[in-house]
């Protein structure tokens, strides 16, 4: 990618989905692995370097000094099939729930849970986006990314990935060493939808489970995500702010003991607890601190009702922890990445 494709001083309010005021000092696009290769090639090794995606899942605190990199790698195709399974593969800069559209409206199952989550496909593995009881890593077939360093294209096998609950090695240990360039994913070519949790449970519960569709799943899906979260093109947000806390079982049974309502679900190790029912407990649920708030019908989203800046985020972020903390003794996590 020649230097006429970077744009300077590029305004990132709306690469953001809270929509908070910066700019980049260099912005490059990439639709392809040539184009982002020569990029990496030509910047200076001690140049910053940050790459987004949707910016669904961030808060940028300041300008972005550097390279900024949003990928514009495009294209979904079906790789192989045999006669369980297909194998698809998509871009690094394809919209997800563009992905997740596509494959349903084929009859491939394994995606509908995950649909209208905002965001690209590269940033998907990074955070291991889950909803509705499954989590992108259970149909990860390989992540292929390219080294910073060297300019190399690689593919990790999801067993390569250290997955975990809004985790991966791209997300903690190699963080800043890959940039994802696009994904390969094994799909059902029959039906086999989870249905376990809650809404879709009571909605599709005494159905023969062969016989619920994908279309079936994707469509309450998206009834109750947009019954229950704010759209961020209409009221700015970054989904979920915190990650849903995992405390140890004795914690959990003190807490049930004390808290009869308490919301949570026991996990192979710990206890994990509903944050936005923690949220809702600590008086945070619709409640405003100058303009930004946590949401009156989820609240677990942080939402920027204008004008807000990143401190503005930040401080609310904080109060709500300091809250929950006093009130349960438990410690919240937030999910979104600051940048830089």
């Amino acid at each position: 990618m020649s230097t006429e494709g970077i744009q300077r001083e590029a305004d990132l309010s709306g690469l953001n989905t809270l929509r908070l005021p910066a700019r980049a000092q260099r912005l490059a696009r990439p639709a392809t692995l040539d184009a982002l290769e020569q990029l990496l090639a030509e910047r200076p090794q001690d140049e910053p370097l940050q790459v987004i995606g949707g910016g669904s899942n961030l808060v940028i605190q300041s300008d972005l000094p550097g390279l900024t990199i949003c990928l514009a790698i495009d294209g979904m195709a079906k790789v192989k099939e045999d006669d369980h399974h297909v194998w698809v593969a998509a871009g690094g800069g394809v919209h997800w729930d563009d992905l997740v559209a596509w494959t349903v409206e084929q009859g491939w199952q394994g995606l509908e849970n995950l649909s209208l989550i905002p965001g690209t496909v590269g940033a998907a593995p990074f955070q291991n986006i889950g909803a509705y009881g499954v989590e992108l890593s259970q149909v990860v077939e390989q992540v292929t990314v390219m080294e910073v360093a060297s300019g190399k294209v690689l593919h990790f096998a999801a067993s390569e990935c250290d997955f975990a609950y809004r985790d991966s090695r791209f997300k903690s240990r190699d963080r800043g060493r890959y940039i994802i360039t696009g994904l390969e994913l094994r799909l059902n070519r029959t039906a086999a939808c989870n249905v376990s949790y809650g809404p879709l449970q009571a909605h599709f519960g005494g159905q023969d489970p062969t016989a619920v569709t994908p279309a079936a799943v994707r469509d309450k899906v998206i009834e109750v995500r947009r019954s229950k979260l704010p759209d961020p093109a209409a009221l700015a947000n970054a989904g979920s702010f915190f990650k849903n806390p995992v405390v140890a079982t004795d914690k959990a049974a003190q807490l049930r003991q004390t808290f009869p309502g308490l919301v949570a679900f026991d996990q192979a190790e710990g206890v994990k607890l509903a944050a936005g029912w923690l949220i809702e407990q600590a008086g945070w649920k619709g409640r405003r601190l100058g303009p930004v708030g946590m949401h009156s019908e989820q609240a677990l989203v942080l939402v920027n009702h204008g004008g807000a800046s990143s401190a503005d985020v930040l401080a609310l972020a904080s109060a709500v922890r300091r809250d929950v903390w006093e009130r349960f003794g438990v410690s919240l996590e937030q999910e979104p990445v600051l940048l830089p």
